[in-house]
């Protein structure tokens, strides 16, 4: 993370300097020098703050919480640095929390006229493609497992679960126009719940085709994935099928919040567990906030997101599991599933917060890394796309709660009980994707691979996750 003009690294503790103090509900509003703080002494204080106030939140402690946002107001910034930044977002979300669930009348008269305009939701996509590497690594490594899958076959039907982008299919076209045996005839369904963006990607694409000679045909199809009738998709004797799915899957699984009761252990639960001793020990040598979150922010508070790990703790999901059974029964010779690489879907609250914190905080590192802090379409990303999928996180439930990302050790087990077997990606889909990070210019990024599947990360942290599934019959 890039620091800020003048600030220095952490030789020793930066709370030698409020030993004194604690976060409790009569501290008040934070004194002067606290605005004299370095950076990353700042940046840990914010942290130990956000987390007194998700404790306090989950407690159902309003009085308290609300001191402690007063105090954390004073140093979060929507302009600031990394930490800054990230504070402004969840403490919004945690003050949404408290009205949601305390005056839920109150919240609905302050959020009924901020509607996102489809415009709006299409730019930050739009951005988000652009800004960072990860959706272009996923329609990269898709795009080769696909051509890989295809080889050989006249016709091929694609369905894009989350289409968006023309990018990746032009892409494809290009590749298939150069097949030795010639390209196939090629049909892509794409599901979207706004019209506009579909009949972009038509447009596009049947452009592309017509200029390549390639036979194409786009099936557009306006629904929520939640919504889809599996027979729309007209899928025909004879096609070889491939799925595509990018960061949309674990929209399904808020339809099974009823059945999700799940009783993990809650960092809600220690409420006095003590933040700033175990600050003591964070590492000097630690590039990153993002970083430090990784290897410190889930003993701070006892959470133990990666409890959701265990294949017991696989809940019964019936939405999701009526879904892959249907694709299943659709006979795919691929399926390539992209998703976020971290675990958003706990029934409680500290976890959500804590695994946010660590996912979001290394996010915000990117961009602080690589674009101006003063950057229009920087703040588009952090506010609109970022901003908004924290407060579903944090502030939502039930039905409402759609950003419910699990890790890639969750969807293994799933898809495998679903019927799907794995299909290793292939080193030249990795290859393809190192040369792009490099041709970019994209300096902190890896690629790694991890049981056949790949892996996103900024730095040591994984971010998202790629990996290939075909059709398997039951024994």
């Amino acid at each position: 993370m890039a620091q800020e003009d003048g600030a220095s690294s952490v030789t020793s503790s930066p709370l030698q300097f409020f030993p004194w103090m604690s976060i409790s509900p009569g501290y008040g509003s934070p004194y002067p020098w606290l605005r004299e703080l370095k950076s990353e002494e700042r940046g840990l204080y914010l942290i130990h703050l956000l987390l007194a106030c998700a404790n306090h939140v989950a407690a159902g402690s309003v009085e308290n919480a609300n001191i402690s946002l007063e105090q954390i107001s004073h140093l979060a910034s929507a302009d600031g640095d990394t930490m800054q930044r990230i504070a402004a977002y969840f403490t919004e979300a945690l003050a949404d929390k408290i009205l949601k669930k305390g005056w839920p009348g109150l919240h609905r008269a302050l959020t009924c006229t901020k509607k996102s305009l489809v415009s709006e939701e299409i730019l930050v996509q739009r951005l988000f493609f652009e800004l960072f590497p990860f959706l272009k690594l996923a329609y990269v490594i898709t795009n080769q497992a696909i051509i890989e899958a295809m080889e050989g076959e006249k016709m091929v039907h694609i369905i894009d679960l989350n289409s968006f982008e023309p990018a990746q299919w032009i892409n494809l076209l290009q590749t298939l126009s150069a097949r030795p045996e010639g390209p196939p005839h090629l049909r892509i369904t794409g599901i979207c719940e706004q019209k506009e963006v579909l009949e972009q990607m038509a447009l596009r694409l049947t452009e592309e085709a017509e200029k390549l000679d390639i036979p194409f045909q786009f099936n557009p199809i306006v629904s929520k994935l939640e919504d889809l009738d599996i027979e729309s998709l007209r899928v025909k004797t004879g096609e070889a099928l491939a799925v595509s799915s990018v960061l949309q899957l674990h929209t399904l699984l808020a339809a099974d919040d009823e059945m999700l009761k799940r009783n993990s252990p809650s960092a809600s639960k220690n409420p006095n567990c003590n933040h700033f001793q175990r600050a003591l020990q964070i590492n000097k040598n630690q590039r990153t906030l993002g970083e430090w979150l990784e290897k410190d922010l889930v003993h701070v508070c006892g959470a133990s997101p990666d409890s959701a790990l265990s294949p017991l703790s696989l809940a019964p999901s019936p939405k999701m599991g009526s879904f892959l059974s249907a694709l299943w029964g659709l006979s795919p010779k691929l399926m390539v599933i992209s998703e976020q690489e971290s675990n958003h879907n706990s029934s409680t609250l500290m976890e959500r917060v804590t695994e946010a914190l660590n996912f979001y905080a290394a996010l915000f590192d990117c961009l602080e890394s690589t674009v101006s802090r003063a950057s229009i379409e920087r703040h588009k990303v952090e506010k609109m796309l970022f901003g908004e999928e924290i407060k579903n996180i944090i502030a939502c439930e039930g039905i409402d709660r759609k950003e419910r990302h699990e890790k890639l050790e969750k969807w293994i087990l799933r898809l495998e009980l679903a019927g799907f077997g794995r299909v290793p990606l292939s080193y030249h889909g990795m290859l393809q994707a190192s040369r792009l990070l490099q041709s970019y210019g994209y300096d902190g990024y890896k690629i790694k691979e991890e049981n056949g599947c790949l892996v996103i990360c900024w730095h040591s942290r994984p971010l998202f996750s790629v990996s290939a599934w075909r059709f398997r019959r039951y024994d």
